[in-house]
């Protein structure tokens, strides 16, 4: 976890905190406020802030290292238990067995501690069995025939001593592997674990070196990945990258930055959270695609969250858009874009999606597609809220004969 010598200013989302202006460096609030000016709001001291500095966090969590010395925590209005929760479903964590124990961290970097020190094992464990190899092409010139003699290349250079060769080398430098190497590199460099963790994932990362090259990759390369007999555990390990290398911060490095900010976007976690629910927990013959891309005209491209489709006509049932906002009432904007959507691809109902109940939900007709609001909060009764959105989302849904039965 981080240094119990670091002092940490601890920011809520959404609610403005005042600090002296003696009780914040200069420099440090800069550095703050020109690198991270989409996770929190500056404001530098003045008679408008009664001469202090005012911090607000801008629905990000996560943990923001300002020097040795200093960091910002930003905490999230839902309570951690939630928080977990959603980022159990979001990555498909929920199904590997690991986390047993995590819901019982009380903050969010010891969360992202206890999981670094399941990665940094299980990869310990994979490199004690061996890593997973496959055979990859590869073409050089060698004092000996090795494969398959390249007779173009040494046709044109017959007084080379050296052979054109093509071959099939068995190798543990591949993709599947390099992915663990670079997640373990940039948790490594967080600032966030303590030293008998940091040591682990410092160890589990010395034991990928010299086989495994180290190479940049994003979050994007641990998913579709395709699996087999061989490499079918490498599936939790990907799951845990995806995690931490989707969480890094919009401004990591690989040079020679010391600690990397740890940052989570509360909306976009809870748009995972309900895709990946609802992906899980649709009845059969119901089929969803999150994050379709809709192209209006030349210019206009934008992704819609969740799109419910009937397979067997390939028609779009209807469209949900989340809100991850305290709200009393839909805005006019979010009306506006969700019948958008719904307008988009066709169809007669468009959702959206909140995390907390609204004083005045919504159920109307805007031309002839039906906008309701409806909730689902990942709670303690996780099981029951799951079960009644999508029991209220189909409720109105014109679904084939074939999915009348019980939602899952």
């Amino acid at each position: 976890m981080i240094s119990s010598q670091r002092r940490i200013i601890e920011l809520t989302e959404y609610q403005p905190t005042s600090l002296p202006r003696e009780k914040l460096d200069e420099d440090a609030a800069e550095g703050l406020w020109r690198d991270y000016a989409g996770q929190v709001s500056v404001e530098f001291p003045s008679p408008k802030t009664d001469g202090a500095w005012r911090l607000t966090a801008q629905g990000w969590v996560g943990y923001i290292p300002l020097s040795p010395e200093l960091g910002v925590a930003l905490r999230p209005k839902v309570g951690l238990s939630n928080l977990f929760r959603m980022l159990e479903y979001a990555y498909r964590l929920e199904s590997f067995r690991f986390l047993d124990d995590m819901f019982e961290s009380s903050s969010l970097t010891e969360f992202y501690e206890r999981l670094a020190r399941v990665l940094a094992r299980r990869v310990l464990d994979r490199v004690r069995q061996g890593l997973y190899r496959t055979y990859v092409g590869r073409e050089e010139r060698l004092p000996y025939v090795r494969g398959r003699l390249d007779a173009r290349r040494l046709a044109q250079a017959p007084w080379r001593t050296d052979l054109p060769c093509a071959y099939q080398d068995r190798t543990a430098d591949i993709e599947d592997n390099r992915i663990l190497a670079w997640t373990l590199f940039v948790v490594a460099r967080s600032g966030l674990l303590s030293e008998s963790v940091a040591g682990t994932v410092r160890k589990a990362y010395h034991a990928l070196q010299g086989t495994v090259t180290l190479f940049p990759v994003g979050a994007k390369a641990c998913s579709g990945r395709v699996y087999n007999r061989l490499n079918d555990d490498y599936r939790p390990l990907h799951a845990l990258c995806r995690f931490f290398l989707d969480h890094v911060g919009p401004t990591y490095e690989v040079g020679d930055r010391k600690m990397l900010p740890f940052l989570v976007d509360t909306a976009r976690l809870y748009e995972l959270f309900v895709a990946e629910w609802l992906r899980a927990h649709l009845p059969a013959g119901v089929s969803m695609v999150a994050q379709e891309p809709v192209v209006i005209g030349d210019a206009l491209r934008f992704n819609l969250d969740v799109v419910l489709y009937d397979p067997a006509t390939v028609s779009a049932l209807c469209v949900l858009d989340t809100k991850y906002k305290a709200a009393t009432a839909p805005s006019a904007e979010d009306v506006e874009q969700v019948v958008a959507y719904a307008e988009a691809k066709g169809c007669g109902e468009a959702v959206l999606v909140y995390p907390s109940t609204l004083t005045k939900p919504l159920d109307a007709k805007v031309g002839k597609i039906r906008v309701r609001t409806l909730t689902f909060s990942p709670s303690s009764k996780l099981d029951h809220a799951g079960k009644e959105f999508v029991s209220k989302l189909l409720s109105s849904i014109t679904l084939p004969p074939d999915n009348l039965g019980v939602v899952a």
